[in-house]
């Protein structure tokens, strides 16, 4: 049983020419419980020794050779991440889903695992779908994907991007179908959106589906009505997140610039930025060009709420040092996440940032004058940042000594302005 309404996120892609100046923008809300706190943290590129073993969230799986650089943002709790990035380019987002399979409840692979496994082990979008379904095959998707003693569990979608193309990869249980985007935009919520374009799909999808007597060949198979009990005719009309998600791609469309994005990311209105028990925990937006001489650059919240939120910018480079204002602490073989029966308790898993913007939050609501104030420095301050980026992408010029704690003393201006 959920122990709340089922709720996911919304991730957005917009290739050219729906993106202009031969640029991918990616874009994704995490939405989560309204207490749990996300950290964004850098892990480098590694070699690990043939036969190395990896401790995912839950279960124990043999780690690769090389793993990439990676930029993620992540629920503090747990091993893999929501949405991120990597040195490559490739950028990933998931969404929880529901259908008529059963969700497993046996501790596996969660699928924002797979998200953190799909960057590390991937250098192009494709081959991160197939990173992540050979996975899925191997060790399944399954346990608790809330840090809690009520079980919250749910099969995974995936935005998955890289400088030339992008995937949406839709799971249930093993069974999966990908579609390669077309049209220059696309957007996945928390609802099957494969329909009958499937470029990818798991070798026995169609069987097993007739097997359940969900499909009888009689008509073209169709994934999202096969598997889930959605009418795709309405998906796009039916006024809901992915509905109202598709529209505001659409209105803006021709012209989708980060700041667009961000746009998307913080409204309100169509249950974007989601309010209330679930809530928006933290945003993505990254910006891919298309030449391979210019760096791709990712924007990250660290914070609750996009609206009163800075989207922070980060560039792969080489010593970045530790992003320590938006890591949250860590309690080692004593957190209550790797003991025996989890979740027992909950620690303060709040980074620096997550405190000030929290304090910051509370001024907003209550002294308004002081909050309005508070609130037009920091969209002042994404601004700057945002024009300092496009004046990069206009000229390729990068300044090492900068660019190596670019996000970090981003965080440092943001949190000048909350004290």
């Amino acid at each position: 049983m959920l122990p709340l309404p089922p709720r996911s996120c919304d991730s957005f892609v917009a290739l050219p020419p729906a993106a202009p100046g031969g640029r991918l923008v990616f874009g994704k809300n995490s939405d989560r419980p309204a207490d749990e706190v996300q950290e964004v943290v850098h892990f480098p590129a590694a070699a690990h020794p043939p036969g190395a073993a990896l401790q995912c969230t839950y279960i124990s799986i043999e780690q690769a050779e090389r793993t990439h650089a990676v930029v993620l943002s992540r629920p503090a709790w747990l091993w893999g991440a929501e949405m991120g990035a990597n040195e490559h380019g490739v950028c990933i987002g998931n969404e929880a889903v529901w259908g008529r399979e059963r969700v497993c409840g046996r501790e596996a692979l969660l699928g924002m695992d797979l998200v953190r496994l799909g960057l590390e082990r991937a250098d192009t979008a494709e081959k991160a779908l197939t990173v992540i379904v050979d996975l899925l095959e191997k060790y399944g998707q399954g346990g608790n994907c809330m840090e809690s003693q009520m079980v919250f569990t749910y099969h995974n979608s995936f935005l998955i991007a890289d400088r030339k193309e992008a995937w949406v990869l839709e799971t249930s249980g093993k069974y999966w179908a990908a579609e390669k985007v077309e049209g220059g935009i696309r957007n996945i919520s928390n609802q099957f959106s494969i329909t009958t374009k499937i470029d990818r799909e798991h070798p026995e999808l169609k069987e097993y589906a007739k097997s359940q007597g969900w499909w009888d060949e009689k008509e073209e198979f169709d994934f999202a009505a096969t598997y889930s009990y959605v009418n795709t005719a309405r998906m796009t009309t039916s006024g809901d997140r992915y509905c109202e998600g598709y529209k505001l791609l659409n209105k803006h469309k021709g012209s989708i610039t980060p700041e667009i994005m961000m746009e998307i990311l913080r409204d309100k209105e169509s249950g974007i930025n989601m309010q209330g028990g679930f809530m928006t925990t933290g945003s993505m937006v990254s910006v891919l060009p298309q030449q391979p001489d210019l760096p791709c650059i990712h924007f990250f919240t660290g914070t609750p709420d996009p609206a009163r939120s800075v989207f922070k910018p980060f560039i792969f480079v080489p010593n970045i040092s530790k992003l320590l204002k938006t890591s949250s602490p860590t309690f080692g073989l004593d957190d209550p996440v790797k003991k025996q029966p989890r979740f027992q308790s909950k620690p303060d898993r709040r980074h620096e940032l997550y405190k000030k913007h929290e304090s910051a939050a509370a001024v907003m609501e209550t002294i308004k004058d002081k909050g309005k104030e508070m609130l037009k420095e920091i969209q002042e301050l994404e601004k700057r940042k945002i024009s300092e980026m496009e004046s990069i992408l206009q000229n390729g010029c990068l300044d090492m000594n900068q660019v190596v704690n670019l996000f970090s003393q981003c965080v440092e201006e943001e949190l000048k302005i909350y004290s």
